[in-house]
């Protein structure tokens, strides 16, 4: 009788780095990175929007051919989703996972600044319980005095706010800071400047970037897929597609208002209560507040957008 025993086999874990064709990059913990596949079993697995999404932790099987699978995913402690593109799209798209804060990161001009997508991602964010920052990049481009005027309501809800220039090197070393040992994702439309950015913050990165077509003011995509990207410093950074519109994913609209930070303080002195939706009600504290000057009008009519459309 052999009583010699078997040793057990062992499953390595990693991070995926970028999923796309059904291949996935994957950091195992030892440092090494490797490709691979789905085992067949997950296919089935019904997860929201994507089985297997960049910042996921995984586990994984090496094969004698010298392939690998990807066996499990371990939950997710955070996700970032947002509903799938499309006009009859209904289903969700979940666009990183396991990350500590969403960055948000949009021109100063070139292209212009769409205050509504702010808010979307913005409440997209709060919505999945993660913390936000916003970073104006391209501010050689425009007045410091108007930049800080327009982005003021920003400041005065709570969110860290950046002005940024690769062209100067304004804030580099802040948003350095802001991003070295933690996990984030950097989300904004084409043409903002996000891969220049992380050029910027790591020199050597070498991620491709991109121009703005003249005819349209609308940057062209140089990511294709959410990239993590492992930072010298400590931490991850995912690189997103360009976005050139944010569906709301799983958001009641009863929860709304409370996915406006500076809206919570009136929340509890509306006459109707919980009830209010602060589009119409008599005695509403957070439409007074803005009629006051309390709270800012264009955010108020960003948060009447998103109730008129249902959330």
């Amino acid at each position: 009788m052999n009583d010699t025993a078997v040793p057990e086999r062992r499953f390595p874990t990693g991070t995926v780095l970028q999923a796309g064709g059904g291949i996935y990059d994957v950091l195992l913990d030892d440092q090494s990175r490797i490709r691979a596949t789905l085992r067949g079993r997950l296919k089935l697995e019904q997860r929201t929007g994507d089985r297997v999404v960049a910042g996921d932790r995984v586990r994984i099987d090496a094969h004698p051919d010298g392939s690998f699978t990807i066996e499990s995913v371990q939950p997710r402690k955070t996700q970032l989703a947002r509903r799938a593109p499309g006009r009859h799209e209904r289903h969700a798209k979940v666009i990183v996972a396991n990350v500590d804060q969403v960055v948000l990161v949009f021109a100063a001009a070139l292209p212009e600044p769409r205050r509504r997508m702010i808010d979307r991602l913005l409440v997209l964010a709060e919505s999945n319980g993660i913390p936000a920052a916003i970073i104006i990049n391209k501010a050689d481009l425009a007045s410091l005095t108007d930049l800080e005027a327009a982005f003021a309501a920003y400041e005065r809800a709570g969110y860290p706010l950046l002005f940024t220039s690769v062209l100067t090197g304004r804030s580099i070393d802040a948003l350095r800071h802001l991003l070295c040992g933690r996990e984030s994702v950097l989300t904004g439309p084409s043409g903002a400047g996000k891969s220049s950015l992380l050029n910027a913050v790591e020199p050597g990165l070498e991620l491709r970037v991109g121009d703005v077509s003249a005819a349209v003011r609308k940057g062209r995509h140089t990511t294709v897929t959410a990239t993590l990207v492992p930072l010298a410093c400590g931490g991850f950074v995912v690189d997103t597609p360009g976005l050139r519109e944010v569906g709301l994913w799983g958001i009641d609209p009863e929860d709304l208002d409370a996915c406006f930070p500076e809206f919570r303080p009136f929340l509890d002195h509306c006459r109707f209560g919980s009830s209010c939706t602060h589009t119409h009600e008599p005695d509403c504290a957070v439409r007074t507040a803005v009629e006051s000057g309390g709270l800012d009008g264009e955010r108020y009519l960003s948060y009447a957008a998103m109730m008129a459309g249902n959330a």
